[in-house]
């Protein structure tokens, strides 16, 4: 579809190119209030902060007309839920996602100041992921600066411990997803090029703790049953379940065991990182996992673990939203491109349960890395084409049609 024909699909909602002229107009408070988010350092651990940061973000929602709600944590600052005030009962929903902390402790803002260089945005955080917070915002603005309605309502979710793994947050995600029409995702973009995610690895942890008998080294090494010996035997066993052609990656990253140099180990053990690409993936490399047995005579194993994360896969529904961005996008002149994501996020939750666009944030680069920063043009480009998701029309869902 042209952009002249997206424009006659859409009457009386701005074009792409107007809304993408208003965010370009609002430039200075976009930095404004991402340098305002960003002076507030909130890691994943430390509520206090992370309460200031929701506050601001629902104080600025509500501004905008919506009513929001803060959802406690017990080990994070909890999470924030918003939804338009008036909200038309019966309408289908979308679910715009995010998070408010970050990888960086307090303090880290001395050695990465928030900095503004031309079209560079540097700061703890920026790009992963309050910059996707502050398009979430910008976007919603947008639309109600033209009075523009999106015959889908926008709903969004906004958590405190993404990057430790969302384990308090991942019931809210999965049950605002299932009622969802769509989800988009505002996490950072692939490279500096600014790729979409529209498939993201499964990710898992699997610990193994193995039991021997402990020996004198010298004097009876044959009561002994080591450890460490099957330790050897289990981690070569994790390695060889790597296949770069199916894209499975098992990375054990730490080990430990033993007492001291002169006793046979009585215990050992190890964790094991994993990632797939696949839902069959990762049921064929946990029940690989699940199923070692010692070799050594006289060693057990005790094995815990499994995928956290399912993968987000390139389904059917998932590809039709992923045309649909790739449409619009012509409206502001971007040529969208796509990738794969080895790492995991609240995205491959949603993509469980609804149609799923992910890494809709921030352009730039430096994701947990001292160079952290974000591209603004870029990120306002994408911040216009997150206005015009909003916007499209229910989709038919491909899984479901005729």
């Amino acid at each position: 579809m042209t952009a002249a024909e997206t424009d006659l699909a859409r009457p009386g909602q701005p074009s792409g190119a107007e809304i993408l002229a208003h965010l370009k107009g609002q430039k200075d408070d976009f930095v404004a209030f991402l340098e305002e988010l960003t002076r507030i350092e909130s890691p994943s651990l430390d509520p206090v902060p992370q309460g200031r940061a929701r506050g601001v973000i629902a104080d600025r929602l509500r501004q905008g007309g919506f009513r929001t709600w803060a959802l406690s944590g017990t080990s994070h600052g909890g999470n924030l839920y918003a939804r338009p005030d008036d909200r038309p009962r019966g309408r289908p929903v979308q679910l715009l996602v995010g998070h408010y902390d970050t990888v960086w402790p307090v303090g880290t803002l001395r050695d990465m100041p928030f900095e503004v260089d031309g079209n560079v945005v540097r700061g703890p955080g920026v790009y992963d992921m309050k910059g996707g917070i502050t398009q979430i915002v910008f976007a919603l603005e947008a639309l109600a600066h033209f009075g523009a309605a999106p015959q889908v309502t926008p709903v969004v979710f906004a958590n405190s411990d993404e990057e430790i793994g969302s384990r308090e947050s991942t019931h809210h995600i999965s049950r605002l997803a299932r009622k969802a029409a769509r989800a988009f995702v505002l996490e950072p973009s692939l490279g500096r090029d600014g790729k979409l995610k529209t498939a993201r690895k499964g990710v898992g942890r699997f610990t193994v703790k193995i039991t021997g008998q402990a020996a004198h080294a010298g004097l009876d090494p044959d009561k002994g049953a080591s450890a460490i010996l099957e330790l050897s035997h289990v981690v070569q066993s994790l390695f060889a379940l790597n296949d770069a052609e199916r894209g499975v990656t098992v990375n054990v990253g730490t080990i430990e065991g033993g007492l001291r140099p002169n006793v046979v180990a009585p215990e050992s053990g190890c964790v094991a990182d994993v990632r797939v690409r696949t839902h069959e993936d990762a049921e064929r490399v946990t029940t690989a996992i699940h199923g070692l047995a010692p070799v050594v005579p006289g060693t057990s194993l005790a094995i815990e673990g499994g995928i956290g994360r399912p993968a987000l896969e390139p389904t059917p529904r998932n590809r039709r939203l992923w045309r649909e961005a790739q449409s619009l996008s012509a409206e502001i002149g971007l040529d969208l491109q796509e990738g794969l994501a080895g790492g995991g996020s609240d995205g491959n939750t949603t993509s469980l349960y609804t149609a799923t666009l992910d890494g809709l944030g921030p352009v730039g680069d430096g994701a947990h890395a001292p160079h952290e920063f974000l591209y603004l043009d870029e990120t306002l480009e994408r911040t216009a084409l997150l206005a015009l998701l909003l916007l499209a029309p229910p989709l038919d869902d491909p899984e479901e049609a005729p």
